[in-house]
């Protein structure tokens, strides 16, 4: 499969699709904007984009990113007062009290481990660091350091106490990392501080986590492009179209590095240290909550096509898709069913029958 390089700290994996932005006045005194109003600041590692459709405020924009940046602060594997900073400085050594953000979002991903059987798993902090890839000095771990640090991936030996808000990390060496659930969550947050803002139609894209805020105010759903993961930014294989649902896509593409010929991208296996080995170029999840889609986009990529949608099959209003290197797009039940209109533009490719 060829892959085409970009960067990979602003690479977005689904785009967005708008065929049209302007809108009529609606009745009484209140006035649609005639046009999106758009900010982006580059937070959580990827650029993050606001784009409201009604109402735009500066007050809207400033709390939305603010409140990216406050759970940026106490989430991040690479600043060293974040509270997961903390959790891993602390390990085997004694619990720490967090904020009631970093424990939701820990919960939450120790859930998703447990249904995926550690597909995903958030304690892969060390592993992460060793590989270093989406970071600024990539590279190979040799076997026997990936060997070593295999153990200590192990989400179970996670202990968290819900009445105090802490958690502990009972092995020294283990490491929580959430970069694989805290965008979710930050758009599901952003979601809320806008609709406190009077906001009704908005899309949130947090470095291709795209989470839609209502409908058009024409009553149309919005258009919404996946990434050809063999073509650059802007090309898509199909467009769906929904209101107030989240897309998260993850793929071999959003980052790698390449050694010796060969490319290295970052969902790593938690079983054997290395990079995923599958079929699929790309995994989306379509459901109410960014945050959830964000872990489970991870976890059904790293599971495999049956064990992938045997997973989704046991939640409620999730949807997923695949897209393989021969071209095929899977769709879970929901969606061969018709419950999200799509559109294929990449006539390369077919939906498997």
């Amino acid at each position: 499969m060829k892959l085409i390089k970009i960067s990979i700290r602003f690479v977005f994996i689904a785009i967005i699709f708008l065929v049209s932005i302007t809108f009529g006045c609606s009745k009484g005194t209140e006035t649609e904007a005639t046009v999106p109003v758009a900010q982006s600041q580059l937070l959580l590692g990827t650029v993050c984009k606001v784009t409201i459709y009604d109402y735009p405020t500066d007050k809207a924009f400033e709390a939305a990113f603010k409140r990216i940046a406050e759970i940026e602060s106490r989430m991040s594997l690479h600043t060293d007062t974040s509270e997961i900073a903390k959790i891993n400085d602390f390990a085997g050594i004694t619990p720490v009290r967090v904020s009631d953000d970093t424990f939701t979002v820990i919960e939450e991903a120790l859930r998703i481990a447990k249904l995926s059987g550690g597909a995903f798993d958030p304690t892969i902090g060390p592993l992460v660091n060793a590989w270093d890839i989406g970071g600024d000095n990539p590279r190979k771990p040799s076997k026997n350091e990936i060997d070593s640090l295999l153990p200590l991936i192990d989400y179970t030996k996670v202990l968290i106490n819900k009445k105090d808000k802490t958690v502990y990390l009972p092995t020294e060496g283990m490491m929580l990392d959430l970069g694989g659930i805290a965008k979710g969550y930050a758009a599901d947050e952003v979601a809320k501080t806008l609709e406190r803002h009077g906001v009704k139609r908005a899309i949130i894209n947090l470095g291709g986590n795209i989470l839609t805020v209502g409908m058009k105010a024409d009553g149309s759903k919005w258009r919404i492009g996946i990434q050809d993961p063999e073509d650059s930014r802007g090309a898509h294989v199909l467009i769906m179209q929904f209101d107030a649902l989240a897309l998260v896509t993850s793929g071999p593409y959003e980052r790698y590095f390449e050694l010796d010929g060969k490319l290295y991208h970052h969902i790593l296996d938690t079983n054997t240290g290395y990079p995923v080995e599958t079929d699929f170029t790309s995994a989306s999840i379509i459901m109410p909550s960014s945050f959830t889609a964000d872990a489970l986009s991870t976890a059904v990529y790293s599971l495999g096509l049956e064990k992938g949608l045997e997973l989704i099959d046991k939640m409620e209003q999730v949807e997923a898709l695949f897209l393989t290197d021969e071209y095929e797009i899977i769709l879970s039940d929901g969606l061969a069913k018709g419950s999200i209109p799509l559109e294929i533009t990449n006539k390369k490719y077919a939906i498997s029958q």
